[in-house]
């Protein structure tokens, strides 16, 4: 933990992938940083905007008229060049030259990681968490996730009443490269008959049997939600019905889960995790990553919180399985 004279000025951005609620930790971060008589600078375009010295400073009003917003204001870009050590040094060097002590970044691991080596060239960082993969193995939810669990749940409540209508099953396929959240939580919310994540093998042998204990069972329609990363729904659609003889139809959600009003719990805990954030920069407390743990705000060291090993919830997942029958 790295401490040193309070901050006057500190910078705000947002990163990788957006996230609904990413507008309202803006909000929360500007709003809470003049409260405490601190200066907020905007980064625009992400990690991009801190070489290209995208700069703005806000005020009250300019987080107005946001906290509904999905998206992100100061916009988010890729930048793979913060893999360099020198390129992570220009990009302290200009935040240096604004003045500006400390920075709060918004994203999922890339973003933290890129938090971490501006920390370790001695310019404090904090991470708050937005990501609706909610891959981040410190924080039991990251903003977005809940909004993306909403979105996706309402499209598979109206992709079922179709599939009721034609005697039809439909493969829903949902974000998630390597966590399966979006597709539990969204399939235990939605009744889906079977949910494939990448964390749990299952065979296409177990999805038919699947199928086709529920048709004995009287079900003449279905929804199987699946995450990205555990395949792609076109590619599992005919071999289940040459094997079923079942009707199927795939339905790729795609971005649409990332955009779109933020849900109340995302935004409650957007204003959480800044007013967190600027709390610890405003003691001169920089290098850690903002999050909540057992429905508590809690913050832990960057590096150690980027080695903790994600474990999926398994118990949740055998729920799933029992009360699709």
């Amino acid at each position: 933990m790295l401490k040193q004279k309070k901050f006057k000025r500190i910078g705000v951005l947002t990163s990788g992938g957006d996230a609904p609620g990413m507008n309202a930790a803006i909000r929360a971060v500007v709003r809470y940083g003049i409260d405490l008589g601190m200066e907020v600078v905007g980064i625009e375009r992400g990690l991009r905007g801190l070489l290209d010295k995208n700069f703005v400073k806000l005020h009250l009003r300019s987080v107005s008229e946001i906290i509904q917003r999905g998206g992100t204001m100061l916009r988010s870009a890729r930048c793979p060049e913060f893999r360099d050590l020198s390129v992570v040094r220009q990009a302290v060097q200009n935040l240096r030259e604004a003045k500006i002590d400390g920075i709060i970044t918004i994203g999922g691991d890339g973003t933290f990681g890129a938090a971490k080596d501006i920390s370790l060239e001695g310019l404090p960082a904090i991470g708050i968490p937005g990501t609706i993969d909610n891959d981040l193995p410190y924080t039991d939810y990251a903003l977005g996730f809940d909004t993306a669990v909403n979105t996706a749940l309402d499209a598979i409540n109206k992709i079922r009443d179709t599939m009721n209508s034609h005697d039809r099953v439909s493969i829903v396929e949902v974000m998630g490269r390597n966590c399966g959240d979006i597709a539990l939580h969204a399939g235990i919310g939605g009744g889906a008959e079977v949910i494939v994540v990448p964390e749990v093998p299952i065979t296409m042998d177990e999805i038919c049997k699947k199928l086709e204990e529920g048709r004995l069972a009287g079900k003449s329609s279905g929804i199987i939600v699946l995450a990205e990363g555990a395949g792609k729904a076109e590619d599992y659609v005919s071999e289940i019905q040459k094997r079923t003889g079942i009707v199927i139809k795939p339905a790729v959600l795609g971005h649409i889960q990332r955009g779109g009003m933020p849900s109340n719990m995302d935004r409650l805990l957007a204003a959480q995790f800044g007013a967190h954030a600027v709390r610890l920069l405003a003691k001169g407390i920089g290098n850690r990553l903002v999050g909540i743990k057992d429905n508590k705000i809690i913050d832990v060291d960057i590096t150690e919180g980027l080695k903790i090993k994600r474990e999926f919830d398994m118990d949740l997942y055998n729920i799933a399985s029992i009360l699709a029958k």
